[in-house]
């Protein structure tokens, strides 16, 4: 047995680790009493750990089978990560079409977790760059799945969370790029209003935008922050220390965190520190900054930076809620958590645009906060008021960053979750695919 957790490092628990290293090696660990495929960890919660359970960590399944230079059609096994993709083709003019916050994920779990990046409002999610996937299921067959084949299956993976079937390989669209650079501009807010009038301004001027927040303002400048907003820039746009190496990597990160820190540097003061140095990074930003300063600042400054959290571990508390009283409703939000004296910190506001035809994917039109949290005393009590508030705006949590939903609250959040369950039956009766996760919301 060895203890997993999420990128929250909480919970923690004992899992029976098996890292194949081929297909066939899949379906040879496939265990009837349970089984949860795991990429890099980066989910936060529990959705890819699986307590005295089997675990596949899908990470050795890191093969490029094809790429087409003239479509960006790259087809590859589910344990390639997008820092695979980008130091690879990057280079030759392709990045990838949608990417989270951190390049340290898995083709297969940016599937699982139907990833959004900084542009869903005018891109789409992970689904939209996804042609194709073969998926191998309970039974030990593998099938291939997509918008014309097995169309159920296809579109009950994304946000599903691995537990229909291990994705062993993908072909998806890169996106053609003339640099690796963005060009950007900054926006500061005094307060939750004006920071979403920004967002709304630059919605028509800019594909990707994302916000950062200070959780511990209240009264009226609740909701400061700052927006960065941007698009890939063009060979013209790059000075000319750029433009000598228009498609160049960005490296590693500057600094790794090198143990779990203490739980008492954590606190109102330190957290409060943070804030100022993030806003005041985001507010300096340059106009012509690398891709991955602009879609990985975390990454780029700070390699394992959950461990700054410590021992105790923290969760990312995302929900997205309907466009109407948008601003009404989370003011009440904002001020729930600051009443509730927890240590909120790295709060990211966006935009979000339609919902796609995934019955569990989390992105719905309208808007979206994710919330760092440590977990101390009084927390589950606290998420647990912010689940029923999200749920009675008519929103919802996303599962690929939570640790403590419960079922009811889940099924309450997720309307289509009967369509879901319909392929769950169809293509694992026995319920072979489970996971910490879906036995905490009800899906297994």
């Amino acid at each position: 047995m060895v203890a997993l957790s999420g990128w929250g490092l909480y919970p923690t628990v004992d899992c029976k680790l098996v890292e194949p290293e081929s297909e066939r090696d899949v379906a040879r660990a496939l265990d009837v009493n349970g089984t949860i495929a795991r990429g890099l960890g980066r989910s936060y919660g529990d959705p890819a750990i699986n307590e005295r359970r089997t675990v596949l960590g899908m990470t050795k399944l890191d093969r490029v089978l094809g790429f087409d230079d003239a479509t960006g059609v790259l087809r590859c096994e589910a344990g390639v990560s997008l820092s695979q993709v980008i130091e690879r083709f990057a280079g030759r003019g392709w990045f990838p079409m949608i990417t989270p916050g951190t390049r340290w994920v898995t083709i297969g779990g940016c599937i699982a977790n139907d990833v959004h990046g900084k542009a869903h409002h005018a891109q789409g999610s992970f689904l939209e760059s996804v042609l194709s996937m073969r998926v191998l299921l309970a039974s030990g067959d593998v099938v291939t799945a997509s918008r014309t084949e097995n169309a159920d299956l296809f579109f009950a993976s994304f946000g599903g969370m691995g537990l229909l079937g291990v994705i062993v390989e993908a072909t998806i669209r890169l996106r053609k790029v003339s640099t690796t650079f963005f060009k950007q501009r900054v926006f500061v807010g005094n307060d939750l209003e004006s920071l979403m009038q920004h967002i709304e301004e630059q919605d028509a001027a800019f594909p990707y935008s994302v916000a950062s927040i200070n959780p511990l303002e209240t009264g009226a400048r609740l909701g400061k922050g700052v927006l960065s907003a941007g698009d890939h820039a063009s060979l013209e746009d790059l000075p000319e220390k750029f433009a000598r190496e228009p498609l160049r990597g960005n490296g590693r990160a500057f600094f790794d965190m090198p143990f779990l820190f203490p739980n008492f540097t954590l606190n109102r003061a330190t957290l409060s520190l943070v804030h100022v140095f993030g806003q005041q990074f985001m507010t300096r930003g340059a106009a012509i900054t690398h891709a991955d300063n602009f879609f990985y600042p975390l990454d780029v400054l700070v390699g394992d930076w959950n461990r700054g959290y410590g021992k105790r571990g923290f969760t990312q508390y995302q929900f997205v809620i309907p466009k109407e009283d948008g601003a009404r409703n989370l003011r009440a939000i904002l001020e729930t958590i600051v009443s509730a004296r927890q240590l909120p910190s790295l709060n990211v506001l966006k935009k979000l645009g339609k919902e796609n035809a995934a019955p569990l994917s989390f992105p719905r039109e309208g808007w979206t906060l994710a919330i760092d949290f440590p977990v101390i005393d009084g927390l589950a009590e606290l998420l647990s008021r912010l689940d029923a508030m999200v749920a009675d705006m008519g929103g919802r949590i996303y599962l690929g960053k939570d640790a403590f939903l419960d079922a009811a609250t889940f099924a309450r959040m997720y309307s289509r979750l009967p369509q879901w369950r319909v392929a769950k039956q169809k293509y694992d009766p026995h319920g072979v695919f489970t996971s910490n996760l879906s036995r905490r919301v009800g899906l297994t």
